[in-house]
């Protein structure tokens, strides 16, 4: 299936933006993303309490991000645009925790949150 279809088939969308559905689903996959590592954190033998907030709180961010992208029935494009601005952020923040520690799953994570960051600001300057 196709997500980008699946938009375009509205009836009140012209032109769903390629780079906004792209950020909406790396959004939903650095959700999920970032919901296993703050799990796999929990496990590890040291405090990784920071870095499991850091994921928690930037799978919100995402999924909510991605959720308010494919909502096209009077949207307003105000607080889309804060929403992808935050979730840029929260991806930015979630990386940089990420890289500080010496695991697979962080490491996973951050390069997902940084694909994830970058497809935002991608879509950002079409989103009008």
């Amino acid at each position: 299936m196709s997500l980008q279809k699946m938009v375009a088939a509205h009836p009140q969308v012209d032109d769903a933006t390629e780079e906004l559905i792209l950020a909406a689903r790396h959004a939903m996959l650095c959700s999920l993303f970032c919901t296993s590592c703050a799990d796999a954190c929990v496990a590890e033998d040291m405090d990784m309490t920071q870095c499991v907030r850091n994921c928690l709180d930037c799978a919100d961010v995402c999924t909510a991000t991605a959720r308010l992208a494919v909502r096209r029935t009077a949207q307003d494009i105000g607080i889309l645009r804060a929403q992808i601005e935050v979730c840029i952020k929260a991806c930015d923040h979630c990386a940089d925790e990420c890289e500080k520690h010496d695991n697979e799953h962080c490491r996973m994570c951050a390069k997902m949150c940084r694909e994830c960051a970058d497809d935002c600001r991608k879509a950002l300057p079409l989103i009008k």
